[in-house]
């Protein structure tokens, strides 16, 4: 006697992936949408309140001079985000992007590609020790780049003679004109961040970075290069702050030695409020420009309303956003585990 037992229908082809959407529970999609385009939203609704309670918001002159005058300081933001979805840090970013102003104004003196190649091979360099150290020497992140910090700032007193010598662009230099005005600092910095999320989104390198934040030892299980992906993480934003310091010396048209003290505490407060989880294996290109917009504005709207207070009263609020979004995160991150 032939027994037969009941087989499952056919799913049709398509209809697997749909079932497993609708499975999905709908706080969990909620808390991940909240997570990826929080920023975005919020920054829609501000730039609508701001427009429509000031007249002088929604102008050009305004807002070319929330685009021209942040645009270098981004890129810290570009590179901190790779570093943080590995689930690291880099408090070195500031200083070194101080000091590739420095060598970027030293070498204008000397021919344009001087003044772009010497802190690009500088930041590189001092990127990718920091990167070794982590990586190979197993060293904790934090106190690496914060001896970075440190060495770096070090060094660019050492360089200007504790500050009493200020290296100038001359006037008729080319490399001038690579921070001058509004567009080329935007048009620069626009097609770095595009770059950003082709290599985040496209390419291995980027999916191994995802990984290792998610799960570093099952990273390693798998066969990834960790220990080299680390190197170049460290490295690619070494070298961006420096590049980014070159660029912002050529817009001011000297070496200034005390820019950049706090910037890689807002580079990371942008990258947090763009979405990019802090302890690592989540995060996007597209986030931290929502972040770094957003803080732009709200910077804008304090130096406007409240400009009394002076700088003070931004580090208030550049704390307050990160430490409400790092609660937001860890919310939302409960939410989809209890899922």
């Amino acid at each position: 006697m032939t027994s037969t037992a009941l087989q499952p229908a056919p799913t049709p082809s398509g209809a697997g992936s749909d079932e497993r959407a609708a499975r999905v529970p709908v706080r969990e999609r909620v808390a991940s949408q909240v997570q990826r385009h929080g920023a975005l939203a919020v920054l829609v609704l501000v730039v609508a309140i701001a427009s429509a309670t000031s007249s002088t918001f929604p102008t050009w002159n305004n807002i070319s001079s929330i685009l021209g005058s942040n645009a270098f300081v981004w890129v810290l933001a570009l590179g901190m985000t790779f570093v943080i979805i590995t689930g690291g840090i880099d408090l070195s970013v500031g200083s070194m992007f101080a000091l590739g102003g420095v060598l970027g104004a030293y070498g204008s003196r000397h021919g344009t590609w001087l003044a772009i190649l010497l802190p690009l091979a500088v930041g590189a360099a001092w990127g990718s020790v920091q990167g070794l150290l982590i990586a190979k020497a197993r060293m904790a992140p934090f106190i690496v780049t914060l001896v970075g910090l440190l060495g770096l700032r070090g060094l660019l007193q050492a360089l200007t003679d504790e500050g009493a010598t200020t290296y100038l662009v001359p006037a008729h230099s080319w490399f001038r004109h690579l921070g001058a005005g509004t567009w080329t600092p935007v048009l620069i910095v626009a097609a770095l961040f595009a770059l950003g999320a082709l290599l985040l989104t496209r390419t291995r390198f980027g999916a191994t970075l995802t990984a290792m934040g998610g799960n570093e030892h099952a990273a390693r299980l798998m066969g990834l290069p960790v220990a080299r992906a680390k190197v170049l993480v460290y490295l690619l934003s070494g070298t961006l702050a420096a590049g980014a310091g070159a660029l912002g010396g050529a817009r001011l048209g000297s070496g200034v030695t005390t820019i950049g003290v706090g910037y890689e505490l807002t580079a990371i407060a942008s990258v947090v409020i763009g979405g990019t989880l802090l302890t690592g294996g989540a995060g996007s290109i597209g986030g931290t420009v929502s972040g770094v917009l957003l803080l732009a504005v709200i910077h804008n709207l304090i130096d406007h309303y409240f400009s009394q207070y002076g700088s003070a009263f931004t580090d208030t609020v550049n704390g307050g956003f990160l430490a409400v979004v790092v609660l937001l995160q860890t919310l939302l991150s409960r939410t989809q585990q209890l899922e």
